[in-house]
């Protein structure tokens, strides 16, 4: 089963359970992926979170019922997830612009969200430029936080913070100095997830051969076939970007697979918010 046709079985189990309090561990298990990589797979995919997702569609259910049925709104609200009228309001006009009184009225649009179908654009217009290597195992150094992966998008803003934090603190400049392997730069990794904790253990590190120095923790990556992408321009600009054409164009293209090893980014350059800062994708294939 491809990527995409695992998150569109997920989807459709989305779509059948539209009306249950199911989780992202529920949802998750149907593409066969740990919640964390599957919410962030959805993102890069469909510029949107799966609890935003559901809370459209949950709306969009819930307007065509209103101007299409009696029930009253009070009822709507409770099944379609709300715990009380007035949050059931909030959100109805957040997305429709208007109540759901104005909405049985007909005194304005809605805005209908329709039910998901994921493309891929296997002819994409823009070249892919990319290489595949074989690497024996390597070892990288650096620090370690363990983040939740509750919650619509995730541990994305923790990491955040996380980056500035050893970017204050002087870790970012050490790890540089110690550089001495075949990638250069900084690597950005999630190594671990921890199902019963619903954690991914994220990395800030860089390819180092030797003992591990004091106050610095080591990975060792297997050996593997990695795919590596580059990419030039401002990091939040160019990476999900990329990101979102590995999955949807390039994996459908070719005959590989993710090995479900870590995937590493590659920051090669001290601007990350430069029109020349250079980023490396490395993806481990199969």
């Amino acid at each position: 089963m491809t990527m995409v046709e695992s998150l569109q079985k997920a989807i459709e189990y989305m779509e059948a359970h539209l009306l249950d309090d199911i989780t992202i561990k529920d949802i998750a298990e149907q593409a066969h992926l740990s919640p964390y990589h599957f919410q962030r797979i959805f993102v890069i995919l469909t510029d949107t979170t799966v609890g935003e997702y559901l809370r459209r569609r949950r709306l969009t259910k819930a307007a065509h019922e209103l101007c299409n049925s009696r029930t009253k709104i009070i009822d709507l609200a409770f099944k379609y997830g709300y715990q009380t009228p007035e949050s059931f309001f909030k959100a109805f006009r957040r997305q429709h612009g208007l109540t759901p009184s104005e909405a049985r009225k007909g005194l304005g649009n809605l805005q209908s969200y329709n039910r998901l179908v994921i493309q891929v654009n296997l002819k994409g217009v823009e070249p892919m430029n990319y290489q595949l290597i074989e690497r024996e195992a390597f070892q990288v150094v650096g620090v370690k936080e363990r983040f939740s992966c509750d919650g619509d998008i995730g541990p994305s803003q923790d990491i955040g913070h996380f980056w500035t934090k050893v970017g204050q603190d002087g870790t970012i400049k050490r790890l540089l100095d110690l550089n001495n392997g075949q990638i250069s730069g900084l690597i950005g990794a999630t190594v671990d997830y921890s199902k019963e904790d619903n954690e991914i253990e994220y990395w800030v590190g860089t390819e180092y051969k030797g003992n591990t120095p004091d106050g610095l923790s080591s990975y060792e990556l297997p050996a593997e076939k990695w795919v590596i992408f580059e990419v030039v321009g401002p990091v939040a600009d160019v990476v999900p970007e990329i990101w979102k054409r590995i999955y949807s164009e390039w994996f459908p293209s070719n005959d590989y697979e993710h090995s479900g090893g870590p995937s590493l980014e590659v920051y090669k350059s001290p601007d990350p918010t430069s029109s020349s800062a250079k980023t490396e994708i490395w993806v481990p294939v199969k």
